[in-house]
């Protein structure tokens, strides 16, 4: 009696059936993505059609040198006529003071209470500050 040999068996894989599951996964993600909204942050961004004069736009700057001279808006000045000239330079702006930039120069070596006396000055004036310091100039060492 004459058996047959076993069949070979097959190492192909049949793709037809895994490429319909994943065109229906596909299918069912691009449906349900349209359907979900995102939390995002609403920001207001600013626009460009302001009606004021960039001129008014300008910081106002605070500076004071090593030999403790003091400057507001390039023109010298004392520590007891800053604060006063601070006040009258927010108040004719017409802008919200936090709308207002201060920015700051103060040589390194300067002692540290009289930028604190500055900063001060400007926190009291209710506008924004930036701290810049001047570099060493070859001269000053």
């Amino acid at each position: 009696m004459a058996f047959k040999k076993g069949g070979k068996v097959s190492a192909e894989f049949n793709m037809s059936s895994l490429t319909d599951i994943i065109f229906l996964l596909l299918i069912f993600f691009m449906l349900t993505s349209g359907l979900v909204s995102p939390n995002a942050i609403n920001l207001k961004l600013p626009s460009s059609s302001s009606s004021k004069a960039q001129s008014s736009r300008k910081p106002i700057t605070i500076s004071l040198d090593e030999n403790g001279q003091y400057q507001f808006n390039g023109q010298g000045t004392t520590f007891a006529q800053l604060a006063p000239k601070l006040k009258a330079a927010v108040a004719s702006d017409g802008r919200n003071p936090k709308e207002i930039t201060s920015i700051l120069e103060v040589h390194p070596k300067v002692q540290a209470q009289k930028l604190v006396d500055i900063v001060e000055l400007v926190i009291d004036s209710g506008t924004k500050m930036v701290l810049a310091t001047k570099a060493h100039s070859p001269e000053t060492k």
